[in-house]
């Protein structure tokens, strides 16, 4: 099988698929939808001076993308447990190419997962700069890699059972963490939790849609730091998996 013809399988099967787009597509616009359409007119959110509806799409943005990139990881279990991964290892098909497309598809739907909010946003009176456009979609992308590594370690840690609560359970607890439904403070346990996690920094990445947020030297230092990390633990982990497979 060649790299082309895996790439458009993988992508066919995420649209054929119904949980990942209601879960990477739809669940994240309905999120927003309830909660940002009632309050389309709240101009000043939780005393920062910003309307509720760009508030919540950029922080559903940093949660829809991170949900998006870590659910590679559960068609790398589906995968394993079907040994359609064994199938492949004895094709033409490369490991970097089976795991290059993994990451692909998540972009593509993390991708799609962005436009689809920023259409929403805009269709509740969201208006920003081109570059403002630009720099947020950007930095958010930038910021998915360590997710992706660590989709890829999941995928070949976890069973196919065990894979999807676990993804969804630690996506909210990142997303809780991170700051995408409230505003963090300043100060305290919390503030200094939150700096030390890559969905912090996401959702920082989402914040150059207000203005504000972005990376300043400790942020890429922390998301260096974990995407060195997720990038050897998914090694470790498809290693691990390929030797035990053999």
């Amino acid at each position: 099988m060649s790299t082309a013809t895996y790439t458009r399988y993988e992508l066919l099967r995420i649209v054929r698929n119904r949980r990942v787009v209601f879960f990477s597509l739809a669940f994240p616009v309905i999120l927003f939808l309830a909660i940002a359409a009632p309050n389309r007119n709240v101009t000043d959110f939780s005393g920062t001076g910003i309307s509720m509806p760009l508030y919540f799409m950029v922080g559903l943005a940093a949660f829809a993308t991170m949900n998006a990139m870590l659910a590679s990881g559960a068609r790398i279990a589906a995968d394993r447990a079907v040994g359609w991964n064994r199938q492949l290892r004895v094709s033409p098909l490369s490991p970097a190419s089976y795991i290059g497309t993994k990451v692909l598809s998540g972009y593509v739907l993390a991708g799609l997962s962005i436009l689809v909010l920023y259409a929403c946003g805009a269709a509740l009176g969201v208006r920003l700069p081109a570059g403002r456009w630009l720099a947020m979609t950007g930095l958010l992308l930038v910021g998915l890699i360590p997710f992706a590594a660590l989709g890829i370690a999941l995928g070949h840690l976890l069973t196919s059972d065990s894979i999807s609560p676990a993804v969804g359970g630690l996506v909210g607890v990142l997303a809780l963490l991170g700051g995408s439904w409230f505003p963090i403070g300043g100060h305290g346990f919390l503030h200094d939790l939150a700096q030390a996690l890559p969905s912090y920094w996401l959702v920082q990445a989402s914040h150059e849609g207000l203005g504000e947020g972005g990376w300043g030297m400790r942020g890429w230092v922390v998301m260096t730091i974990w995407t060195v990390a997720l990038v050897a633990l998914a090694v470790r982990a498809y290693r691990r998996d390929t030797e035990r497979a053999a």
